[in-house]
């Protein structure tokens, strides 16, 4: 699931602070049995998801929060997770930000928007410097917590493929990959 040697690119960012509570609980997976569940989710459901992933390839995750700049004026999006994990022969070996991907040419992670056009240039730049793309996911923060936290309490394993794609059916997601299903 994860490597021996897991490789933080760039955990000064702010990018990565908002990621510590889920890599908590992606460690917690790692140190436990088989039968661990967190909010539906389990550990032989993301490492089947990460063993069908080319032997290396990345993986990439940008979430946007709406916000309103002062009290009555206009709102904008704001990036809150903006990350590109590199996967091993089913094991995420390394972990960046958005942020460090400005280093071959991306724009600085304060600017990028959630639309079409920053996506395209996200996943040309993760490979770019990473690996080639096999999934890239970009979402607005409601959906987000949506996917990756409900569930909470039950004590089976929810198909978190299927819940995503049916986000993305519905236009709450964008799904771009170069796998030929959904998992």
């Amino acid at each position: 699931m994860i490597a021996e040697e897991l490789i933080v690119i760039d955990s000064d960012s702010p990018l990565w602070l908002s990621t510590l509570p889920i890599f908590g609980s992606v460690l917690r997976f790692v140190q436990n049995k088989e039968v661990y569940l967190w909010n539906g989710w389990n550990k032989q459901q993301i490492q089947s998801f990460l063993n069908s992933l080319p032997s290396r390839s990345s993986l990439v995750a940008g979430v946007w929060e709406t916000k309103a700049e002062i009290e009555g004026s206009h709102e904008y999006e704001k990036l809150i997770i903006g990350l590109v994990c590199e996967v091993i022969d089913g094991e995420v070996s390394s972990i960046r930000t958005f942020d460090a991907l400005t280093v071959v040419g991306l724009k600085p992670s304060n600017e990028l928007e959630p639309g079409i056009d920053d996506a395209r240039e996200i996943i040309r730049y993760s490979e770019m410097l990473v690996a080639p793309v096999a999934w890239a996911l970009f979402l607005e923060k409601t959906t987000w917590d949506e996917w990756l936290f409900a569930n909470v309490g039950e004590s089976t394993a929810v198909d978190k493929g299927q819940q995503l794609a049916t986000f993305a059916q519905q236009g709450r997601c964008v799904l771009i990959g170069s796998q030929t299903k959904y998992h």
